[in-house]
């Protein structure tokens, strides 16, 4: 039987030399992963390199290795990922959360205020921004759609999980919200090309195309949030997008041409333009 150390030398090598990892990506998703079989955190592996890994949990780790290397994210392998300050469950019926996404949610804190407000985020996937919302704004009355009941099932397992109560809903973007109007909607929809390269690239190829894809530039779906999103605010609300790092310019386009005002983009982590915000105010039209 290897030890903690052998098995995590292994992995890495595997992941490193073969895989989709760099080196210190190779060293981090190895300690997800053994550390997932074992039960116990990276602070335990590192303390007992000795601990030998018993037949089951070897044989375990190799084949979530071996999955990896084909391309799974680690998320997928554990059922978690970390978002804002939560522990989602994720599943391959929903997107990954990414971190740059959590700019999104600072945003929205900052938009609207402590108060009571209502909230809607479109296309929800595990629930992550309307929870991360919920979960700063205990006030909010807040509302989360899906197109997919799969999905919407993991959304309302991470609610139910978390305790942090929202509203969800079966929908395609605003069709189950007839006369429903919010002081902020948020949404991260599908905006990769179809014919986009990257999307036959490691990890991203395993996650549903529906949560990626949005015809054949894009902007299908932010296009249509756009349009019909005035419909849905209340004067002086907010409409938050999260969009590809190229799109800003269109975004921002789309929305004044929409007549919203305020409109602008934020950058993320990495200091690419990642969301485009507007505020409706009809009387400026």
């Amino acid at each position: 039987m290897p030890t903690v150390s052998d098995a995590l030398h292994w992995a890495e090598q595997q992941l490193a030399q073969v895989g989709p990892d760099s080196p210190a990506a190779a060293k981090v998703d190895s300690q997800w992963l053994l550390g997932h079989v074992l039960g116990r955190n990276s602070a335990w592996l590192r303390a007992w390199p000795d601990a030998l890994v018993g037949e089951p949990q070897w044989q375990q780790f190799q084949a979530l290795i071996q999955r990896r290397l084909n391309g799974e994210p680690v998320a997928y392998l554990t059922g978690q990922q970390g978002f804002w300050t939560l522990e989602l469950q994720v599943t391959p019926e929903t997107l990954v959360p990414r971190p740059d996404t959590e700019r999104l949610v600072e945003l929205a804190l900052q938009k609207v205020g402590p108060e009571p407000a209502r909230v809607l985020d479109l296309g929800t996937g595990t629930g992550a921004i309307a929870l991360a919302l919920a979960s700063e704004r205990p006030r909010w009355e807040i509302t989360a759609t899906d197109l997919e009941q799969p999905t919407l099932a993991v959304a309302q397992g991470n609610s139910e999980r978390l305790n942090l109560p929202i509203t969800l809903l079966q929908s395609h973007w605003f069709a189950a919200l007839a006369g429903s109007r919010f002081d902020l909607i948020v949404s991260n929809p599908p905006y990769i090309a179809a014919d986009d390269p990257h999307l036959l690239g490691p990890g991203v190829r395993s996650e549903p195309m529906r949560a990626l894809v949005s015809g054949s530039d894009g902007l299908d779906a932010i296009r249509e949030i756009v349009r019909q999103a005035p419909g849905h605010l209340d004067a002086g609300g907010w409409l938050l997008l999260e969009h590809g790092w190229h799109q800003g310019e269109v975004v921002r386009a789309l929305l004044l041409g929409r007549g919203f005002t305020g409109v602008a983009t934020e950058r993320d982590l990495g200091a690419n333009e990642r969301v485009t915000l507007g505020q409706w105010n009809p009387g400026s039209l």
